[in-house]
Parts: C-alpha cells; sequence; structure tokens
C-alpha cells in the first residue's frame, strides 16, 4: 500500500535536494541521503526532484545560488580582464624593447 506524503514534506525534500545538489562538496549522493534523512525511498524522492526540474520552477535556494555564481563569474571575469591588460602592455613593452637597437 504506497504511503502518502504531504505537499510540504515533498516541497521540502525536493527543496534540501536542490540545495546539496549546487554545491559540489555535497552533490554526491544527495538524493539517497536526504531520502534516508526523512524516512523517504530514495526512488520516490527521486522522482519528485525530476518531476520539479521538469515543471521549471525554480526554489529560492538556486536563486540565491545563481546570484552569488553571477557574482563569482563577475569577479572572475575582472580579474582575467586585468590579467589581460597587464598581458597587453608587458608584450608592448617587450616589442619596443626589440625594436632598440642592440650595443
Amino acid at each position: 500500500m504506497p504511503v502518502k506524503y504531504t505537499d510540504e514534506l515533498r516541497a521540502r525534500a525536493v527543496e534540501l535536494v536542490i540545495h546539496a545538489q549546487a554545491d559540489p562538496a555535497t552533490a554526491n549522493g544527495s538524493i539517497t541521503r536526504v531520502a534516508k534523512e526523512l524516512g523517504v525511498s530514495k526512488e520516490t524522492l527521486r522522482v519528485w526532484v525530476r518531476k520539479h526540474k521538469e515543471s521549471g520552477r525554480i526554489t529560492p535556494s538556486e536563486s540565491v545560488d545563481l546570484e552569488s555564481e553571477n557574482r563569482r563569474l563577475r569577479a572572475e571575469l575582472a580579474e582575467a580582464r586585468r590579467a589581460n591588460e597587464i598581458l597587453r602592455r608587458a608584450s608592448a613593452f617587450f616589442a619596443a624593447e626589440l625594436d632598440r637597437p642592440s650595443r
């Protein structure tokens, strides 16, 4: 006989899994771990997560993760631009050195 779970439990379980999967350190085995903690079958939880992802809904934890990822990528881009500018200037300097007559 199938066990009925509340909508609150389903939503919380899916949120916990998605939050765990967003972090590379806790992504492996997140469904199994959360299912065991909540006393739910891991296959049931896997189906809930799959349906949630297929529906295209975004949880608050996903939006926070996207914001932090955007901040990280912007900082990385700024660092890459600074490095490119340094390399461009160094290239111009050494090109000028090669054009100078040697003694």
